[in-house]
C-alpha cells in the first residue's frame, strides 16, 4: 500500500490532531496520503476522491465510514476505521493503538474482512446502495403506510405499518435490532426484512438468501388516496416515491472490504455493547 486517503469526522476531528498525526505516520514511512475534500454540508466530494488508491483511513465512527464505503462502492479499496467514539462495530483502531495500527497496515499485518451491501434500483432507472440498510417509511404526517413485498416475482405478504427495513447482515446491528429484528454475523450472506410498528400481530422479521431479490410495491393510502413515502439509503440519501411505484432490492454486485488488525471477535464486540461499555 503506497497512497492512502483519509476522511475525517469533521466534528469529532475538529482541529485534525488525530489527521495530522496519522498523515505524519504515514509519510514517515514514505507512503502518500490525501486529505478528502467535503462540500458545505460536510459530505463528501465524489468527484475529489482520486482514481487511485490503494487504502482510505476513516477517522471517526461507524457512520462516518459507512459513507466512505458507499462513495467508493466497485472501486475495491479497504477501509480502516480509527475510532473517536463510542465503541463501534465497523471502527477498528481505537486512539492509543494509532501508532500500532500503522505499523501493521505497512507491514502488510492485517486481514481483510467482506461485507455485502445491498442495491436499490427504482423504474425511472435510478440505484443507490447501502452497506447497512435500505428503508421505506412514511412521509409527513403520523401514519402507518400500505405496500406489498414481492420475493422473487411472488407475493410474499402485504404490509400496514410505518414502514419496512431490509437489511445487510452489517446494519442488523442498527435500525434493524432497534425495530425488533435478529442480529446476523456481519460477514454471512443474508438479507433481513424487518416491519416497522407494524398492525397485525403475525408479522416478524424474515431472513432471505443473498441471491432473492425483492420488490417493495407501495399501496394506495387512506380512503384510496396517493401514499407519498420515502426510501433512504444508509440514512443518507432520500428517494420519494408514491401509489404504484416500486422499489427493487437485491444484493449489491460489489462489497465493502474493511481492514481488520485486532482479533477481537464479533461476539465479543457484541458482549461489550450490551453490557453498555
Amino acid at each position: 500500500m503506497d497512497t492512502f486517503y483519509i476522511v475525517t469526522n469533521d466534528g469529532k476531528d475538529p482541529d485534525y490532531i488525530v489527521t495530522n498525526h496519522v498523515k505524519e505516520l504515514l509519510e514517515a514511512e514514505g507512503k502518500s496520503c490525501i486529505l478528502c475534500r467535503k462540500d458545505a454540508d460536510k459530505r463528501i466530494i465524489k468527484g475529489s476522491v482520486p482514481d487511485r488508491l490503494d487504502c482510505a483511513i476513516v477517522i471517526g465512527g461507524d457512520g462516518s465510514l459507512i459513507e466512505v464505503a458507499r462513495v467508493l462502492h466497485k472501486r475495491d479499496v479497504p477501509i480502516l476505521g480509527i475510532n473517536m467514539g463510542t465503541l463501534g462495530y465497523l471502527t477498528e483502531v481505537e486512539l492509543g493503538g494509532i501508532e500500532e495500527a500503522v505499523q501493521q497496515l505497512v507491514s502488510g499485518n492485517y486481514a481483510q474482512e467482506s461485507r455485502m451491501m445491498l442495491e436499490g434500483c427504482f423504474e425511472n432507472g435510478g440505484e443507490d446502495v447501502a452497506l447497512n440498510d435500505i428503508v421505506v417509511t412514511r412521509k409527513g404526517v403520523l401514519r402507518v403506510i400500505h405496500f406489498r413485498l414481492y420475493v422473487n416475482g411472488e407475493l410474499l405478504n402485504s404490509y400496514e405499518a410505518d414502514g419496512i427495513i431490509i437489511s445487510t447482515p452489517t446494519g442488523s446491528t442498527a435500525y434493524n435490532l432497534s425495530a425488533g429484528g435478529p442480529i446476523v454475523e456481519p460477514t454471512a450472506a443474508l438479507i433481513v426484512i424487518t416491519p416497522i410498528c407494524s398492525h397485525a400481530l403475525n408479522t416478524s422479521s424474515i431472513v432471505l438468501s443473498a441471491d432473492d431479490e425483492i420488490v417493495i410495491e407501495i399501496g394506495k393510502g387512506r380512503g384510496g388516496g396517493t401514499e407519498e413515502v420515502f426510501t433512504t439509503f444508509d440514512g443518507a440519501d432520500v428517494v420519494s416515491l408514491k401509489t404504484g411505484d416500486r422499489v427493487t432490492v437485491r444484493k449489491a454486485e460489489a462489497a465493502t472490504k474493511l481492514i481488520r488488525l485486532s482479533r477481537m471477535s464479533f461476539l465479543e464486540i457484541l458482549r461489550r455493547k450490551m453490557k453498555g461499555n
